[in-house]
């Protein structure tokens, strides 16, 4: 019998209010998702395992619908999303609401637990199917933090599971295949000064003074990169960017400042060397460190990597490119986005990936969040067409 599209439309908008009810921002735990997932697979029969972190207060999930066969297909997408705290909500965040307009609105509709309600909701017609090849669930954490969550689940389908033909990311592109995203390197940069009365400035040293030249320098380092834009590039904005999006520092206006931090992203297109385009303000850091204990021991300043997600670069006649576009009935043009995925990671490991889900991203991360209804429809007819892929095998 074939799948219902209206039907799975129906049930995968059941699933989503469920998901969207847990809160699982990524600074808390995922765990209370994840046993809601695991009982609605025990109800359907399907095998699974945790990845968990070290101290076990989160964790990846895999699970596989159809037989332990190589050639499979792997659904990737994360758990846990971005903050609302200080947005201005009209709905509640993490109650699936839907407006007249077909919009549906919660956090993660879009980013992307929109992704992860389509994957369990074809489950069941997966399981009737009885596929001749299997479809693996691969459900991470931490993505919303430098996709720290992945790397050890991507080991284990590579080293543990019959090797998959590709691997979809399911996150928002209107249910459009891209091929290529940019990476992603976070780095925090920490300057210590002393503390000294600030009209006495030979006792002690701002640590916000001796940041403003590093910042100015990473301000200079941003228009490079926009003026070095490669003309023919397919990402929007075509050149790297990098943006300061933290800043801390200071006790009081009359108070030379101990300490000054700052938090910075640098994203790139594939073939660009985060390293070899930091280095020379790595240099500076360097630089200013060893003259700040030159005048108090226990000054300095140290730039530390949070993260460092790799790009998703384009592939020619990419397997799982030409996947995507077959079940979503796309022949439009090559695509990529500027924003990061664990689709890089996977290709990383030697799996033709590419990302494919419901929902704009231009509405991610944003306060009143929503996926439209007829995204989700498509993303139901999307995951229809894969149970006939399973069924037949080819």
């Amino acid at each position: 019998m074939a799948t219902s599209v209206p039907d799975l439309t129906t049930r995968t908008l059941e699933i989503l209010d469920t998901l969207i009810g847990f809160d699982t921002t990524s600074r808390n735990s995922n765990l209370a998702l994840i046993d809601w997932v695991e009982a609605f697979l025990d109800g359907h029969g399907v095998p699974h395992r945790r990845v968990p972190n070290a101290d076990g207060s989160k964790t990846n999930l895999l699970a596989t619908i159809g037989p332990q066969i190589e050639g499979g297909i792997v659904l990737s997408g994360h758990t846990d999303v971005v903050p609302v705290d200080g947005q201005a909500w009209v709905t509640d965040p993490f109650c699936l609401t839907e407006k007249p307009d077909g919009r549906l609105y919660g956090r993660g509709t879009c980013d992307m637990k929109g992704f992860l309600a389509l994957a369990l909701a074809v489950t069941p017609d997966l399981v009737a199917a009885h596929p001749k090849k299997p479809v693996h669930l691969a459900f991470s954490y931490d993505e919303e933090v430098g996709c720290i969550g992945a790397p050890d689940m991507i080991r284990v389908i590579a080293n543990e599971l019959p090797r998959p033909a590709l691997v979809v990311v399911g996150e928002p592109t209107n249910m459009e295949a891209v091929s290529g995203h940019k990476g992603i390197s976070t780095f925090k940069v920490t300057v210590t000064g002393k503390e000294a009365h600030s009209s006495q400035t030979q006792l002690g040293i701002s640590a916000i003074m001796e940041a403003i030249p590093l910042m100015t320098a990473l301000k200079d380092l941003a228009a490079k990169l926009e003026a070095e834009a490669d003309p023919n590039s397919l990402f929007t904005p075509k050149h790297a960017t990098l943006t300061i999006g933290l800043l801390n520092g200071g006790t009081a206006g009359n108070i030379l400042a101990r300490e000054c931090s700052f938090q910075f992203d640098l994203r790139c297109s594939p073939g660009m060397n985060p390293a070899t385009i930091l280095a020379p303000f790595r240099a500076q850091v360097g630089a200013l460190d060893v003259a700040l204990k030159a005048r108090f021991a226990e000054a300095g300043a140290v730039i530390e990597q949070r993260s460092g997600t790799p790009p998703l670069a384009p592939e020619t006649d990419g397997p799982a490119e030409a996947f995507a576009r077959r079940l979503a009935g796309d022949n439009g043009p090559p695509r990529a986005v500027a924003f990061a995925a664990e689709a890089g990671q996977f290709q990383e490991a030697g799996f033709s990936t590419v990302i494919c889900g419901p929902g704009s991203i231009d509405q991610a991360h944003q306060p009143n969040e929503f996926v439209e209804r007829s995204q989700m429809e498509r993303g139901a007819s999307f995951m229809a067409r894969l149970v006939d892929w399973a069924a037949q095998g080819e």
